[in-house]
């Protein structure tokens, strides 16, 4: 049984700036020498970020990871909460209607979190199943979105509202380890949500059809998120792409031939910019064109990696496009994981 998206919506905070204001904003700007600050400029230049949107910065310098959360509570409500809104709407269902609550986060924690917050604030039913996808990193949307398939598979009146809040920008880090210099460059804060039902409750544009991950074998060091003292601090390896190349296609090829579909058959793509890098990895292994991920590449401009909510702008831009062909999401994240999630608009059911 399809999951059917029927409304999404997407929400950032009101700071915007430019990729030159995060720059000067840098936590290595503060003591880098004329090389350094050149090196910095460069790195920057070459994220394919333009703007991205991020809450406020932290009076404080190198905040600890206590002051970090303090702050990350209030922040990730605003933004769950703007984002549902906006997919109730655009689905035309009341939040009384919900079912079963998901949301995702991997840069923040809080008991109770933002979910039970998010209840109040909607409101939703109090009676209402909650599930929490936490610390998957940016694949994480695509984990919830397989949890709301399960939700209508077991009871297709389900009406499900996910929301993936993610607020990076609280865990910028000093020092000049390249993983963290890499991820402040590419950074941001967001948040997505989607509205998803099964067949007794609606039916939408985009339909979640089949759903699949691996682990790449030998990876396991070469991407992570690990919580220290002053904030979740990445590890980001220069091998993840080369890695990506070489082997996402043999298993693209497998898995999509057991939904009677090769690969060329795929009509849009939408994949998770985790950076440039990344984005040419899956240009090389699939063989396809720029034009073809254009939409991941205008987002990661637009708004930067904003983790875990990052496929869901791309899934929004996505179903105004012409086309009736089926449609490949993909994400990357720790492990070295490969999420894929195979969309068709309905008329293809």
């Amino acid at each position: 049984m399809p999951l059917s998206v029927i409304g999404l919506g997407t929400a950032v905070p009101q700071g915007r700036i430019s990729q030159a204001e995060a720059l000067a904003l840098a936590p290595q700007m503060l003591t880098a020498s004329p090389r350094e600050q050149r090196l910095l400029e460069r790195i920057y230049q070459r994220s394919g970020v333009t703007h991205r949107h991020c809450i406020p910065p932290s009076v404080s310098p190198n905040p600890t990871t206590a002051e970090r959360m303090r702050r990350y509570q209030p922040a990730a409500l605003d933004l769950a909460h703007r984002a549902s809104l906006l997919a109730l709407e655009d689905a035309g269902i009341e939040a009384s209607a919900i079912t079963h609550l998901i949301t995702v986060s991997c840069t923040g924690f809080g008991a109770p979190g933002f979910d039970l917050a998010l209840i109040a604030s909607l409101p939703l039913p109090m009676d209402v199943a909650r599930t929490h996808v936490g610390f998957m990193g940016c694949h994480g949307a695509f984990n919830g979105l397989r949890v709301a398939r399960a939700f209508v598979e077991a009871d297709p009146k389900a009406c499900v509202l996910l929301c993936a809040v993610e607020l990076c920008s609280l865990h910028l880090q000093e020092g000049w380890n390249p993983d963290h210099i890499v991820a402040n460059a590419l950074f941001a804060d967001g948040a997505g949500a989607v509205v998803a039902v099964g067949s007794e409750v609606g039916s939408g544009g985009l339909q979640l059809v089949a759903s699949s991950s691996t682990v790449l074998v030998g990876t396991e060091e070469l991407m992570g998120w690990t919580i220290e003292d002053h904030g979740f601090s990445m590890v980001l390896s220069s091998q993840v792409p080369s890695r990506i190349a070489a082997h996402l296609r043999p298993w693209l090829d497998h898995w999509l031939a057991g939904q009677g579909l090769a690969l060329p058959e795929v009509e849009t793509w939408a994949v998770h910019p985790g950076g440039p890098r990344i984005l040419r990895a899956v240009l090389e292994s699939a063989a396809l064109q720029p034009a073809q991920i254009d939409l991941s590449t205008e987002v990661l401009a637009q708004f930067g990696n904003m983790s875990s909510a990052t496929i869901l702008f791309i899934l929004e831009r996505l179903r105004t496009r012409a086309g009736s062909g089926p449609c490949l999401a993909l994400g990357f994240g720790p492990g070295l994981t490969v999420e894929a999630a195979l969309l068709m608009r309905q008329e293809c059911i």
